[in-house]
């Protein structure tokens, strides 16, 4: 089966599948907070409704000014990008025909945007036995000979996070060969607060480049927020390349607003650190394996029947709950499924199914 690429396509998993329109799914594949969006997005938008019959300002002045103040950068240091699938295809233009390092298992996009850029990408392939450490050292000696590292903070698929002390002596590293290091914080508004942001590394590193996204925690993936934080001669030479109106005018509106709502942010981390610890409890009395994660989604597999994951997805999918394959992920081979963190309901629903395969199996 050609499986799709991404997660949040319940629809297209029914027509692969040959499904009945009307079967009910609850949709574990999508990485987004269940607490979204905020109640009070919808009439902002309506008071923007008159902005689509304008054309955008071209350089998305108000809300890169909110990210940058946000920051607590220079707006010279900001691009506004279509998400952060724009972000990594305009950083891996910026390296076109180069030499890049990816880790994996990670998300798709960097090396699809490499291949599209024709960049030379060598892949490190990380264990799972390791619990999806980074083999630090290995990295650390392959650095040099690239022009770019592409690295995901929290990591997707397996929620991990790269420590500061080895994230910092990569990027060290790279400073001194001249070598880029991007490191996508699309999930980091998840972390617990005692993890900071790399935002504040960026004067001290040139060759850094965060990608970031509002999608994920304010539960707005069809508007499309993204943003690239580098230094300004970096975002200089991306903007050179951005198309002309790559964001809408309702999002250079919103953007402030969103980033004001600090308080969204602060309870979405309450609530996932208890869901989460109350999900990963019953996981283990279940005797699942699943992946050190410190955001809102993890790897699953059966400790007691790893080679019968495609078997637990269907089963699960039958059971009304659709999951995310990782049979594109570089390094899983389809050996683990992606669960995102839902509502608490929908999560004691997933557990009941999980309890039903081993009580079958």
């Amino acid at each position: 089966m050609k499986w799709p690429n991404h997660g949040g396509q319940p629809e297209t998993i029914k027509k692969l599948l040959h499904m009945k329109d009307e079967k009910a799914l609850l949709d574990f594949s999508a990485n987004l907070n269940p607490l979204g969006p905020p109640s009070w997005l919808s009439d902002a938008l309506q008071q923007q409704y008159d902005t689509i019959t304008r054309y955008p300002e071209p350089t998305y002045s108000k809300a890169s000014a909110s990210v940058a103040e946000h920051e607590g950068i220079d707006q010279d240091m900001v691009l506004m990008t279509n998400g952060g699938a724009e972000a990594i295809f305009l950083v891996a233009k910026y390296f076109e025909k180069g030499k890049a390092l990816i880790a994996h298992p990670t998300f798709l996009e960097y090396e699809r945007a490499c291949t599209h850029y024709h960049i030379d990408v060598e892949d490190l392939i990380v264990e799972d036995k390791s619990g999806f450490t980074l083999p630090v050292q290995l990295i650390q000696e392959k650095v040099a000979e690239k022009d770019v590292l592409f690295l995901c903070r929290p990591n997707n698929p397996t929620g991990t996070v790269i420590p500061e002390e080895d994230l910092q002596l990569l990027v060290e590293v790279g400073k001194k060969s001249g070598t880029y290091v991007v490191v996508d914080e699309a999930f980091v508004d998840f972390l617990p607060t005692s993890i900071p942001t790399l935002t504040s590394w960026l004067s001290a590193y040139p060759n850094l480049i965060v990608i970031r996204s509002l999608t994920k925690m304010y539960t707005i993936p069809g508007l499309r927020i993204g943003y690239i934080l580098a230094h300004p001669t970096v975002i200089h030479a991306l903007k050179n390349e951005q198309i002309p109106w790559s964001i809408n005018s309702l999002v250079d509106a919103i953007v402030p607003k969103l980033l004001e709502d600090r308080d969204f942010v602060d309870n979405t981390r309450i609530w996932l650190h208890e869901e989460s610890r109350n999900v990963f409890s019953s996981l283990s009395a279940l005797d699942y394996y699943f992946s050190p994660s410190l955001v809102n989604f993890y790897l699953l597999q059966d400790k007691k029947s790893p080679d019968r994951t495609d078997e637990l997805f269907y089963f699960l999918l039958e059971n009304g709950i659709l999951t995310r394959h990782t049979h594109n992920f570089k390094g899983l081979h389809g050996k683990f499924i992606r669960i995102a963190i839902r509502s608490h309901i929908e999560n004691q629903q997933l557990l009941g199914a999980l309890q039903k395969w081993r009580n079958e199996v």
